[in-house]
């Protein structure tokens, strides 16, 4: 008899975990989560909306969806760090709700896919370790299993379908751009490769679809970005309207990497299903070529896959919206198993999982990187070695229980870390203090300047009205003879920990961060005050 797949509530808790141990482990850290929150930030107090700030210059980098989400919140319960940082959270559990939906599209005679289909997604031990962080990613995520469910409802004859993706489509350019349309042309654009037969109306009329769908996401895309570039000048506006996606696509400004590099990257967002062979045995079994929505996902999964390893930039968040048809995949191969127990045991990912506890038994005893790693207690790495041969104790389960199972794990995993390495590494990047100091100092009337790349580490904390004065390297004694009186935030490996006059000073990231008056840095007869 079939066991029951996992039930909500306990897929709830899972997710209650990871959220209140990430969540609860660290600040907000550089660079995004920071610089995010600071654009909201600008954007709010400015009271533009329209075109997205940061350090007093238009940010052209992001669209402003995701911000505009932020904003909800802060309508809603006030300006506060804790419902930002809710964000991708909620919309990861919209994104569950909505690829179990996908499932129950695609295969409306089964009742199984759609209940596995979710603790299969959330087993993903790199979506458990991404989602509890600001980031947009998991936004794009929700947009693009919407715009899939468009897609599939035009296949089944509805033509409401292309009002649907054409929206979240437009909604996706809005919250990261063009790149959006990468993540759901492919598969409606290869229809004929997992269609069985012509659709309703023929090819020409589902090609005059695929077309109005764009068209729609181009009008939403453009709402915006017509007034946003008129009135965020030239630059902005060349940037909004090309230079961002140009740039990513043809010659990365960041993340550059060849077009082989998302492969190895794979095991690590398929972890921990693409670590059980009995798994891959299954999946070959149950590909016979004949059902459509296997055939759909396994489009959609290659093709986009291969398109984004042409952009020249890459991150592996990248491939965050590949993971919903992945895990449909895989909740339709464990759906076709009921009766087979699975007689083999997890003797790959058991050994992945010891190598792991290895490393962080050791890893703090060897690096030397940042002085916090020293602080790391091995002990978290027993955690893992425990995981490992559990797994191995365990006798094999029914393919229905892997689900709940692995998203057990895949929590269990990054709990372990988040406790045992990221709350001993959270005061290494923790900027609370030092952005209260920051915005004392400019409601006093002095200026502020850093001697780094400045991302908005200082902006939302400080809640600072003003932008902050960023230094290009070697500029530091010039500007602190025209403002001795005024502070310079340094930061850097070899700063000590005893300053001389330091006004402020912490650990930061793998060195330190000061803050002095800039009288400090004036020569005296000749020669710095303090040492180099």
């Amino acid at each position: 008899m079939m066991q029951r797949p996992v039930t909500w509530p306990v897929l709830l808790l899972l997710w209650l975990l990871a959220l209140l141990v990430g969540i609860g482990t660290r600040p907000l850290v550089p660079l995004d989560e920071l610089r995010y929150t600071a654009v909201a930030w600008e954007m709010w107090q400015r009271g533009e909306f329209l075109v997205p700030y940061l350090n007093g210059e238009p940010y052209s980098h992001k669209p402003p969806l995701f911000f505009w989400l932020i904003h909800a919140g802060w309508w809603l319960l006030g300006v506060n760090e804790w419902s930002a940082r809710l964000l991708a959270p909620l919309l990861t559990l919209l994104s569950l709700y909505a690829t179990a939906r996908l499932a129950a599209r695609l295969w409306p005679d089964d009742a199984v896919t759609p209940r596995l289909t979710p603790p299969v997604l959330f087993a993903s031990v790199f979506l458990v370790a991404f989602f509890t962080w600001l980031q947009i990613d998991m936004l794009l995520v929700l947009l693009t299993v919407l715009a899939m469910h468009g897609v599939v409802q035009a296949a089944q004859g509805s033509p409401r379908g292309w009002l649907l993706a054409g929206t979240a489509l437009g909604l996706g350019i809005l919250a990261k751009g063009p790149i959006s349309l990468l993540h759901v042309l492919p598969p409606a654009l290869l229809a004929p490769a997992w269609l069985s037969g012509m659709p309703a109306g023929g090819w020409r009329r589902w090609y005059a679809g695929v077309l109005a769908a764009v068209a729609l996401a181009a009008v939403i895309a453009l709402a915006w970005a017509l007034p946003a570039a008129a009135a965020g000048g030239a630059d902005y506006s060349r940037a909004i309207l090309w230079g961002q996606t140009a740039g990513r696509v043809v010659g990365s400004f960041a993340h550059a990497h060849p077009v082989w590099w998302y492969l190895p990257w794979l095991l690590v967002l398929f972890a921990p299903w693409i670590l059980l062979p009995w798994l891959w045995s299954a999946a070959r079994a149950a590909w016979s070529g004949q059902d459509r929505g296997m055939r759909f996902c396994m489009t959609w999964l290659v093709t986009v896959l291969v398109l984004l390893s042409l952009v020249s930039g890459k991150q592996i968040k990248y491939l965050l919206p590949l993971l919903p048809a992945f895990a449909l995949l895989i909740a339709r191969v464990l759906a076709g198993m009921e009766g087979q127990p699975v007689r083999q045991r997890p003797w790959l990912l058991a050994v992945i999982l010891a190598l792991l506890g290895v490393v962080g038994v050791l890893a703090p005893l060897r690096l030397e990187q940042a002085a916090w790693l020293n602080e790391v207690h091995p002990v978290w790495g027993l955690g893992l070695l425990a995981g490992a041969v559990i797994l191995l104790l365990l006798r094999p389960q029914m393919p229905q229980q892997y689900p709940q199972r692995m998203a057990l794990l895949s929590v269990m995993a990054v709990c372990i870390g988040e406790l045992g390495v990221l709350r001993v590494g959270a005061p290494f990047y923790d900027v609370q203090a030092a952005s209260r100091l920051v915005a004392r100092a400019q409601a006093d009337g002095q200026v502020v300047a850093v001697a780094f790349r400045y991302h908005g580490e200082f902006t939302f904390h400080g809640r600072l009205r003003q932008p902050v004065e960023q230094l290009k390297p070697g500029e530091e004694q010039a500007w602190a003879v025209r403002h001795p009186e005024d502070y310079l935030v340094l930061t850097g490996r070899d700063l000590p920990a005893d300053y001389p006059r330091a006004i402020y000073n912490q650990p930061w990231r793998s060195g330190r961060m000061v803050i002095v008056r800039g009288d400090v840095l004036i020569p005296y007869n000749g020669a710095p005050r303090v040492p180099e």
